[in-house]
């Protein structure tokens, strides 16, 4: 399979050619070719021109005062739109990570799947830190130190877990474990990263936060009441202004803060999904987002949902 799609894709050679050369049928050799797609031996990609996405990034940089945006073309399916969006990012990665780079690392599906969309033959002596701790309920997919370790992977370099859940019950014990030396040493180095991954949520009942058992529909709900429109990383939970929400959701996570975020040179959101416009526009806001990764139907939402607020504030 792996020799065929070598043939057609990297020497050029046609399906008929190929044929002739292993002594099969050309049906065989085509049917070969889609089987190598479907496994994950073959994977082509189609870039989009420039010029279809400058003018919105444009207008997000100078709106923003971010330093990038990195638009995706809309799709119809959302684990596709997740994948181009992240495919972006993955690529920002390998453009610009050199030895001694240290990534701090959050949770969820957008942040996973740039460790999915990496594709590179060059090693970089990096690192990669988880941001926040742990959560049984996340599965490897979208755990950070299951992330880190596929970077380090595809990347050649390292990965460190902090150790430490990611949520708790009480603020009293997220600072008791905060000054923990295990946790302080991990999260110090985060601090120092020079690129955070990080996920942009929104307060949705279908959340990662509620599927994974953190906080119930009822307490979404109630955060929403209270003007939240979103979190980032799973915590610091904001409005659409970008100011910290007075939620009891708030306080409970181990990681880091906005604050922490704020020092770190390159911070990249990531969001596909069309339910976070309000919470992209909130991160925004913040002033800590240094690269935006999303799609172009949730940055024109963003522009103009921007507008309205403005206007009312």
């Amino acid at each position: 399979m792996t020799e065929i799609a070598t043939l057609y894709y990297v020497e050029g050679e046609t399906q008929e050619a190929i044929a002739q050369r292993l002594d099969m049928s050309r049906i065989k050799v085509g049917r070969i070719i889609k089987r190598a797609h479907a496994v994950g031996i073959v994977d082509v990609r189609v870039r989009h021109h420039p010029s279809v996405s400058a003018e919105i990034e444009t207008a997000l940089i100078e709106r923003f005062g971010i330093k990038r945006a990195l638009i995706a073309l809309d799709h119809t399916d959302p684990e596709r739109q997740r994948s181009e969006v992240a495919s972006l990012v993955a690529d920002h990665l390998t453009r610009n990570l050199s030895d001694g780079s240290v990534v701090a690392v959050g949770m969820g599906r957008n942040v996973g799947a740039v460790a999915d969309n990496v594709f590179t033959d060059d090693s970089h002596k990096c690192s990669f830190v988880c941001a926040i701790g742990g959560s049984l309920k996340a599965g490897e997919y979208m755990n950070p130190d299951h992330i880190c370790r596929r970077l380090a992977a595809k990347f050649g370099g390292d990965s460190e877990t902090l150790y430490a859940p990611a949520l708790v019950q009480h603020p009293e014990l997220r600072q008791q474990l905060l000054e923990n030396s295990t946790v302080r040493q991990t999260l110090d180095r985060a601090r120092r990263a020079d690129m955070a991954l990080i996920g942009v949520g929104d307060m949705s009942e279908d959340s990662n936060m509620v599927r994974m058992g953190w906080f119930s529909p009822q307490e979404i709900a109630e955060a929403r009441l209270l003007g939240t429109v979103g979190d980032m990383m799973g915590y610091d939970f904001i409005d659409i202004h970008g100011q910290t929400s007075q939620t009891k959701m708030q306080g409970r996570v181990i990681g880091l803060t906005i604050g922490d975020l704020a020092r770190i040179p390159d911070v990249i959101a990531i969001a596909s999904e069309q339910t976070k416009a309000a919470g992209i526009l909130g991160a925004l806001r913040t002033g800590v987002i240094d690269t935006l990764a999303t799609s172009s139907s949730n940055a024109l939402t963003v522009l103009s949902l921007d507008d309205a607020t403005r206007k009312k504030g």
